[in-house]
């Protein structure tokens, strides 16, 4: 049997992460995802492939976790708020409810069994859009993650014999505990495009932070204004993702793929379309074939946009990694919307579309010290390119 061009680990347990009925992070935008990737006809596709979710165990929890952390993670419905509070909990952003540890085990286990395909070649690519999780810390709660199956499974691919492996994380928000965890190790490299840690969580990801002693530059983080569209964007990303990939040559790429970046997110304040976020993950798998040997591992991560947004962009990342790009005009399926207005009482968007060209001037055409993103670009470029032995200026 051909192995499957993507491989996704996935029941509905990966829906039980859920924080609460008013929590931004509701389950119900990668239930959407997946209805309508399958109404789309990916799903069912042959050389996609559907696997079992296990949680992952405390020792691969504790590839990044303390132990003591995952203990309080375990035991923290009994535990004193207080002493929660030293671990990031009982907070807003992470309340303590019933079944914390196994939902996010169960995650963690699902991207690290994505990560173990793409290894071995079981599969070319692999998914799991419940994880991306990329704020927890070593022994910390943060941002709504609890255990950072993002990091989680970045160890595993070191544990199991990976000596480069490139995370690019495309979330608005920086992925400081993807960072934080392989800072000092020259093994992996970190790229972070956000907004900058001046205007939003978790105040972090200045072009500065370039990587500890032994691992310089290899910690990239492009921290881009407020109101930066889609052109602006992919700007930035086309002058630092591929130069930085093409000359680190990967192993495996992971990306994380938060889709909080949209113009109509309640969380953060950039203004990319779904036509921008799909022409970022189209360039992603090619960067993966180009640099990467094909191997790539898709991850989810933040999308507060629950009906509008998130599951068109995810949708269309599955669409990609099956290798059956979903052309931007396609009406989204009838039954799909009637199952959203049944879900959510809510009107589904009619296309998968949302009519922007995601066009953009390339970095190489010229350097505009007016412009904010322009500068932007320029602080990163200066801060780690040369240590890749690459010139940072255009």
């Amino acid at each position: 049997m051909t192995r499957p061009r993507l491989l996704i680990p996935w029941d509905e347990t990966l829906l039980s992460y859920d924080l609460g009925p008013d929590h931004p992070l509701a389950p119900v935008r990668v239930e959407l995802t997946m209805a309508l990737a399958r109404e789309l006809g990916v799903l069912e596709a042959p050389d996609v492939e559907i696997v079992g979710v296990t949680p992952a165990d405390d020792e691969v929890l504790e590839l990044v976790h303390d132990p003591a952390y995952i203990a309080v993670v375990r035991s923290a419905l009994e535990a004193d708020p207080a002493y929660l509070r030293r671990y990031g909990f009982d907070s807003p952003d992470n309340p303590v409810v019933p079944g914390l540890h196994e939902a996010a085990a169960l995650i963690a286990g699902a991207s690290v069994r994505a990560a173990e395909a793409v290894w071995r070649g079981e599969s070319e690519h692999a998914a799991n859009m419940a994880g991306g999780l990329h704020h927890a810390m070593r022994a910390r709660a943060s941002g709504f993650c609890v255990y950072n199956d993002a990091a989680i499974a970045v160890a595993h691919l070191l544990r199991r014999g990976a000596e480069r492996v490139a995370y690019v994380d495309v979330d608005v928000h920086h992925g400081d505990g993807v960072q934080a965890a392989f800072y000092d190790d020259p093994r992996v490299l970190t790229i972070s495009l956000h907004e900058t840690p001046a205007s939003l969580f978790p105040g972090t990801g200045r072009p500065d932070e370039t990587g500890a002693k032994g691992a310089e530059g290899m910690s990239v983080n492009v921290a881009l204004p407020p109101y930066t569209g889609d052109e602006g964007w992919l700007r930035a990303f086309d002058a630092v993702v591929p130069p930085l990939l093409k000359q680190f040559t990967p192993e495996i790429l992971v990306t994380q793929l938060g889709c909080d970046s949209h113009a109509l997110d309640p969380l953060a304040h950039l203004e990319l379309s779904v036509d921008g976020q799909r022409a970022a993950i189209t360039a992603l798998h090619d960067l993966a074939h180009r640099h990467a040997d094909g191997r790539w591992l898709l991850l989810g991560g933040g999308g507060y946009a629950l009906v509008d947004v998130v599951p068109r962009t995810w949708a269309s990342a599955l669409a990609e990694a099956a290798h059956r790009p979903i052309p931007a005009e396609t009406p989204t399926p009838v039954p799909w919307r009637e199952f959203v207005r049944a879900r959510t009482d809510r009107t589904a968007p009619e296309r998968m579309t949302d009519g922007h060209p995601a066009t953009f001037r390339r970095w190489v055409d010229g350097y505009d010290p007016a412009d904010a993103v322009d500068r932007a670009i320029r602080a990163t470029r200066t801060a780690v390119f040369p240590e890749h032995g690459l010139d940072p200026q255009p």
